[in-house]
């Protein structure tokens, strides 16, 4: 071969990428180390339930959208659409009232030395963000309401309570926390079109700022298979009286865009090590997520969410016993709200 040839021989090889290099230009990493799972049940569930979002979040998971659908959508070719960028940003005006149905489903089998008992919560709810303002610089004012809760818990070897702040006047034992927070504003929020929250302020008694009420959305314009995370840690209680602070975050991925509904995976990261601290793994079950969002672009807003976990601990709350928590947690937009009022907060 004469020495042209080898120089363009060499040249073409240089050109061809590298097979490492295309593998990891193609993964996102990341993989979530999820935690396992929760305490004990009743009075507790059912107020983190009044207070969940998503939603987030949350995030919150439709038959209803708003907005009309892209009609260039269906002009654009795959590869098109795989590099197209989409700008994600919150939408409302003042007046506006978003309404979500929330079903939420969960099931705590704890063993303890053979012996096993389950307790189950099913709850319906209809939750209202109010928007109050929207101000010059797109900040906007909402406050967030629960309009009624159905609630029913069963644990084995116990009669079924149930509750239905429509119907029932005297809420059963456990559930004296639900009635006083329903039909009222429980929080105020100030945030800017990406959801960063610039003021929180809990309006009921008893309102604790830990649940995160909204989707967190990128800053820039990102296209489908883009990641972004949000921090969320958590402090824990320890039987010895102290507390540990954990650190977590939201990872989310924008999946697909069509028909100018976008839809996010969202999956917890628990970044501290837990895995030989099941009195810890217990308590972060509750805060995990991992499931799909969809956010309407043109209208701006989540229109739905479904998460799903299914976690187990073992060792806790001894070295003898066990626990599966499993939950699904689906969130619907509703049309515009009804005319009837609701309950006056003075009540």
């Amino acid at each position: 071969m004469g020495r042209t040839a080898r120089v363009r021989e060499e040249r073409a090889l240089k050109s061809v990428p590298h097979a490492g290099h295309r593998v990891r230009d193609m993964t996102m990493g990341g993989t979530p180390r999820m935690s396992h799972l929760a305490k004990s049940f009743a009075g507790r569930r059912l107020t983190i339930i009044l207070a969940i979002i998503l939603p987030w979040l949350l995030h919150a998971k439709l038959a209803v959208v708003f907005g009309a659908k892209s009609g260039s959508a269906g002009d654009t070719t795959q590869d098109q659409r795989e590099h197209q960028q989409y700008l994600l940003r919150y939408r409302f005006k003042p007046g506006d009232q978003v309404r979500t149905k929330v079903v939420h489903q969960a099931s705590v089998r704890t063993t303890i030395e053979g012996t096993s008992q389950t307790a189950k919560t099913i709850s319906v709810s209809v939750k209202n963000w109010k928007i109050v303002d929207v101000d010059t610089e797109g900040k906007i004012t909402f406050e967030h309401a629960v309009e009624f809760v159905d609630m029913k818990n069963d644990v084995t070897g116990r009669e079924t309570v149930s509750y239905d702040s429509r119907d029932d006047s005297d809420p059963p034992a456990g559930f004296e926390d639900v009635v006083n927070r329903v039909g009222i504003p429980l929080t105020r929020v100030v945030m800017d079109a990406t959801g960063k929250i610039h003021q929180r302020e809990e309006l009921a008694a008893g309102s604790t700022a830990a649940t995160q009420l909204v989707l967190p959305l990128p800053e820039e314009k990102i296209a489908v298979g883009s990641a972004w995370t949000f921090p969320d840690d958590v402090v824990v209680q320890l039987r010895s009286g102290t507390s540990r602070k954990i650190k977590c975050r939201q990872r989310f991925k924008l999946i697909s865009v069509e028909n100018e509904i976008a839809k996010i995976s969202i999956a917890t990261q628990i970044l501290t090590p837990i895995r030989d601290y099941p009195e810890i793994e217990a308590q972060l079950v509750q805060r995990e997520s991992e499931g799909i969002i969809q956010f309407d672009l043109r209208a701006g807003r989540v229109i739905a969410q479904q998460i799903d976990l299914d976690r187990r601990v073992t060792g806790y709350p001894n070295a003898k016993s066990s626990m599966h928590y499993r939950t699904r947690f689906r969130e619907t937009l509703l049309p515009t709200p009804p005319r009837t009022a609701q309950r006056r907060q003075s009540e």
